[in-house]
């Protein structure tokens, strides 16, 4: 007799609950570099260690490797066929350095942030330095001076500054902050910790959207919040607005073509998403990622490998 699953309970057992929609995806945890297939199997896989960014292209990812390296990996042979330390080159020996955010620019030129030397460098395949812009940084500390950073489309670069608690977005030439958002605590006291429990405004990851607001994940302020350039509130989801779904650290925006927005769920334990796909018109969840199993509990980075993004 042959056992009939139905879809829905299929995608439960295998780690993802979905409502019209499945997503093939990379991501880290647990030591692991993992593909994920639609069907929640894992497609690839290798041991990797702990991740703030990621970036896959042409067949090869883009990821950091320790606290102030970056490797990019050819997918097909597991091999690493470029890398570069920040904590050795280009002035930075002997002074603490960390990397949390970094981008291909195209034409063999990556971005890279500096956390401890506070700033953002552009450099070629070769390594050697082609640009250099100092950052703001009113708590400096090589571990929260960035979080996510993106050269957007002006030539303009958008921070995440942890430790500060505020977006800010620099002149891509000059380096003078243009435009910058301190991440509210609405009225809360600050609480420590990783989990739901902690509370602050440790943003994680800023999204310029078409209409020229911002999409900040506030990390341990457990939300998202969409922030129009005179710094006006547009839209929010809290950490317990979404059924049966605790936000934590929130971590990783994409927003699709389709106008919903992925966002990465860090910290949340047994029983959350590590991942959410929602409709911001209607904030109703579309589609869940959930291999705490796998994974563990400390899965801060992804990439949709089957649908375009802004990230």
């Amino acid at each position: 007799m042959r056992l009939i699953v139905p879809l829905c309970l299929f995608a439960l057992l295998v780690g993802t609950h979905q409502v019209g929609a499945q997503h093939r995806l990379i991501t880290q945890g647990n030591d692991q570099l993992v593909i994920v297939g639609a069907n929640g199997q894992n497609e690839w896989a290798m041991k990797w260690g702990g991740i703030h960014d990621i970036h896959v292209q042409d067949g090869r990812v883009m990821l950091q490797r320790g606290a102030a390296g970056l490797a990019e990996i050819d997918l097909e042979t597991k091999q690493v066929v470029w890398s570069y330390d920040s904590a050795t080159q280009n002035g930075n020996a002997g002074r603490p350095v960390e990397v949390h955010a970094f981008q291909p620019l195209g034409d063999d030129r990556i971005m890279i942030a500096e956390s401890g030397p506070g700033r953002i460098i552009e450099i070629n395949r070769a390594g050697e330095l082609l640009k250099e812009i100092s950052l703001k940084v009113e708590h400096p500390h090589p571990h929260t001076d960035t979080r996510l950073v993106r050269k957007l489309s002006t030539g303009n670069y958008l921070v995440c500054h942890e430790g500060d608690g505020t977006v800010r977005e620099y002149n891509g030439e000059t380096g003078d902050v243009v435009w910058e958002y301190p991440v509210p605590l609405f009225g809360k006291r600050e609480r420590p910790g990783h989990g739901p429990e902690a509370y602050g405004n440790k943003c994680f990851a800023a999204v310029r959207l078409a209409n020229g607001n911002t999409l900040i994940s506030t990390g341990n302020g457990h939300g998202v919040i969409e922030v129009t350039p005179d710094k006006q509130i547009a839209w929010q989801i809290q950490q317990h607005d979404l059924p049966k779904i605790t936000l934590a650290w929130v971590t990783t925006l994409e927003v699709l073509e389709n106008g919903h927005y992925i966002i990465g769920n860090c910290h949340a334990g047994p029983g959350q998403p590590l991942l959410i796909e929602l409709d911001p018109q209607t904030k109703q969840v579309v589609w869940t990622f959930d291999q705490f199993d796998r994974l563990g509990n400390s899965v801060s980075n992804s990439q949709l490998l089957d649908v375009k993004a802004m990230r």
